[in-house]
């Protein structure tokens, strides 16, 4: 669990307070203990595992400590005493990891052991298939083994040892109910049928990609990017994929070598000379040194003899073009959607898997397994004209079949409409439809989708 980041998992939870016992642990700070770890976990149908990592100060996240849980008990692994490397053997088996949020953690076990484990199991994720909106890992131990979990330091440097024991407890904590989590989760999701839905999406968050960012696109990430020109574009392109690259090669994050602003102001007006570079806005001179200004000065002179074709254009947005009215409809009917199902709506779709599905070629996640047959195959006759919108009397949206009558809103007295201006499509008791003319309520049942 990273110091340094502070989403759901990363605030609090550390060893259990007054309503359980403390965690018992031993430690592995020799290649021999650390091979005997191996050996018990050699085997083992499933184990727990958790990260300590800082990347503040650093490009690679520094692995500063490995948590890992089984059947056997609770080890902590100390990466600083010894290289943990081995461990690759367990995460190559077919046995489960169990983690809660284990985006960043893969991240550490791919740079530290040259690999993520075959399975996975993420307690985090699993969990909004039962209704939970990205727990941490406190509120889920309360919630559903009914035991509190002590707040801990986030602030707290795990690189420096030795470690204390408080330090040591809270680290043992993050692993000690994540077996049973699984048990609990697992057999609820068994009961409701989405096993193989929660599956799906923990394979998808293995197969994700943690290279580092390809050094000519890394001026992507500058912000308004889009709104820079021809040539702007190329020298932002040159001088940021030597940012990239030297701060690989001194594995320090990209603003201790040149900072966002600084990098944007020498795109806007490019430098010469030295003298001129020392002008620049928001650079500190002491990035400068070690043959920096030579190397700024070079890149900025190779911006300005890039071929227009040799510029990386970031892709375009696959929402760009896309109908806002269709993309707040369909929102609207999956939050009803989402509560419905007891689905955290995150996990159901995004609005950017909206923006993917109302493309003139559908794509992304709305168009096949699971997510098709729930939403993607609704949608599509949404979109298509063929579904509406509505309220059912209450607070409760509904889509159903649609009339194509439309709405006629009786004219004021003493004022003459056009007949056509007054057919509507919206209102709260009328059908709104993504596409095709509008809706009517007639008298008739129509069937809900």
């Amino acid at each position: 669990m990273a110091a340094d980041t502070a989403p759901a998992r990363r605030q609090e939870h550390a060893t259990t307070a007054d309503t359980g016992p403390s965690p018992g642990y031993r430690l592995v700070e020799d290649a021999a203990a650390l091979a005997t770890l191996i050996g018990e976990l050699a085997g083992e149908p499933a184990y727990a595992l958790d990260t300590e990592f800082h990347r503040e100060r650093t490009y690679y996240p520094k692995l500063a400590l490995l948590q890992v849980a089984w059947s056997g008990g609770i080890a902590l692994v100390d990466p600083l005493a010894v290289d943990v490397a081995p461990f690759a053997a367990i995460l190559a088996s077919d046995a489960l990891a169990v983690l809660h949020a284990a985006d960043q953690d893969l991240e550490v076990l791919e740079r530290a052991c040259g690999r993520v484990p075959t399975r996975l199991f993420d307690t985090q994720l699993a969990a909004g298939f039962l209704g939970m909106s990205t727990p941490s890992l406190s509120s889920l131990v309360e919630r559903m083994l009914g035991t509190r979990l002590e707040k801990g330091d986030q602030l707290t440097d795990w690189t420096r040892r030795p470690l204390t024991e408080t330090q040591r407890r809270y680290a043992a904590g993050d692993v000690l109910h994540l077996l049973e989590l699984h048990e609990l989760i697992g057999a609820r999701l068994s009961a409701l049928g989405r096993v193989e839905w929660a599956q799906e999406e923990c394979g998808i968050l293995l197969g994700r990609s943690h290279a580092p960012v390809v050094p000519e696109e890394a001026w992507w990430r500058l912000k308004h990017a889009r709104q820079l020109h021809r040539r702007e574009r190329a020298i932002a392109q040159s001088v940021a994929a030597w940012r990239e690259r030297r701060a690989q090669a001194l594995d320090q994050p990209t603003r201790f070598v040149l900072s966002d602003l600084a990098l944007v102001s020498i795109a806007h007006r490019p430098p010469s000379t030295r003298a001129e570079l020392e002008q620049v806005r928001n650079l500190d001179a002491r990035q400068l040194g070690a043959g920096g200004a030579a190397d700024v000065l070079a890149a900025v002179a190779e911006g300005l003899e890039l071929p227009a074709g040799a510029i990386r254009v970031p892709p375009a947005h696959r929402g760009e073009g896309v109908a806002r009215p269709a993309v707040a409809i369909a929102t609207a009917w999956l939050g009803e959607r989402a509560r419905q199902l007891e689905i955290d709506p995150a996990i159901l779709a995004t609005r950017a898997d909206l923006a993917e599905f109302f493309q003139d070629r559908p794509g992304g996640r709305l168009v096949s397994s699971w997510r098709n047959d729930l939403v993607g195959e609704p949608l599509r006759r949404l979109a298509a004209g063929d579904a509406a919108l509505a309220l059912d009397g209450g607070d409760t949206l509904v889509l159903e079949e649609r009339s194509r009558r439309p709405y006629v809103i009786g004219e004021p007295a003493g004022h003459r409409a056009d007949p056509a201006a007054s057919a509507i499509g919206t209102s709260s008791s009328t059908e709104v439809a993504a596409g095709g003319p509008p809706a009517h309520h007639g008298p008739e049942a129509r069937p809900a989708l």
